[in-house]
């Protein structure tokens, strides 16, 4: 799989020639430090132009980009030593699809839950290229009752195609369980950040989505279908994916417009694979920010707020109504 974009090619171009005159200049025999200032300023200005203005698809690839950081990747960034990944939903089997474990961000003791995909094809194969079986989301809803007991937020990393449509996972209730989880995730008793890393696609998304805030960052998406699939269904023809992409308004700035995400997160230029340390730093600034409210609502006020944060989705509100949500 490239991990490079059409998109990028100029970007690309003048990183090879930077590349080219740094190993020159450190043979010092001549001095290009004029030479390589002025196009690592054109480098930067170049991503700036071309990530600033990106058409919905261009965002999809950055969003499915190899590279771009995992959940793991994520959490080994912000809890290396305290995360300890637990296993199985207690009736069927192990999902390496979604991983979940206790854990600490500063000073919380938290629960982790998210998608996991794989950064080559070894990996993705078994990692089921992060599209999870029913037993999935049953793992990820037996972490969330164990949080609930151990009073610990629920920070939930989002990042999937869609749950897995094969035989077995139809057979074992993948519908039920995506199901279960919308019902049981609006009466969980204790604070859910989500966190829309790359791609948020269906139910598959949505099945560990249903948290106290959303939050997007700026390259990811989340749509009811992925643009392939809405192509495929209104037009058959995979052609009219781009068209697609437009159509679903998948972009965090639609999903903030539309209050479907509570805020978009900044990604470091050129996208969030160039530098997955600023990433995990944005995400735990975010939770830092964010939760010590949360922490002190009542179950009451927490699930309250909740259910009135979705019941506002899908229809006008009032500013009134959306402040008091």
């Amino acid at each position: 799989m490239s991990r490079d974009f059409e998109f990028e090619k100029p970007i690309i171009e003048l990183e090879a020639r930077l590349k080219e005159l740094k190993k020159i200049s450190e043979n010092g025999k001549i001095d290009l430090s004029r030479e390589i200032n002025a196009i690592a300023d054109k480098i930067i200005t170049l991503k700036e132009e071309i990530y600033g203005d990106l058409e919905p698809w261009q965002v999809i690839q950055v969003a499915r980009h190899i590279d771009r950081p995992s959940t793991l990747d994520l959490i080994k960034l912000m809890s290396p030593d305290d995360f300890v990944e637990l296993h199985g939903d207690r009736l069927f089997s192990d999902d390496p699809a979604i991983v979940a474990g206790p854990g600490k961000i500063g000073d919380f003791n938290v629960m982790f839950i998210g998608h996991q995909k794989g950064h080559d094809t070894e990996e993705n194969i078994y990692r089921n290229f992060g599209m999870p079986h029913p037993e999935g989301y049953r793992k990820a809803m037996r972490m969330m009752r164990m949080a609930e007991r151990f009073n610990l937020p629920v920070v939930i990393f989002i990042d999937t195609p869609g749950a897995f449509p094969g035989i077995g996972a139809e057979e074992r209730g993948q519908s039920e369980a995506i199901a279960r989880n919308l019902a049981e995730m609006s009466q969980i008793g204790v604070p859910i950040l989500c966190f829309v890393t790359g791609e948020g696609g269906s139910g598959g998304a949505l099945a560990i989505s249903v948290g106290d805030l959303i939050f997007m960052f700026e390259f990811s998406v989340y749509s009811v279908i992925s643009a392939e699939g809405c192509a495929a269904i209104l037009w058959n023809d995979p052609n009219k994916s781009k068209e697609a992409a437009r159509a679903l308004k998948m972009r965090a700035a639609n999903l903030k417009e539309l209050g479907i995400v509570d805020e978009i997160l900044p990604e470091p230029l050129g996208g969030a694979h160039r530098n997955p340390q600023q990433v995990a730093e944005t995400i735990k600034q975010t939770i830092e920010k964010h939760l010590p409210p949360l922490m002190t609502m009542s179950r009451e006020e927490l699930l309250e707020k909740r259910y009135g944060k979705f019941r506002c989705m899908g229809k006008f509100c009032s500013e009134e109504e959306l402040e008091n949500a």
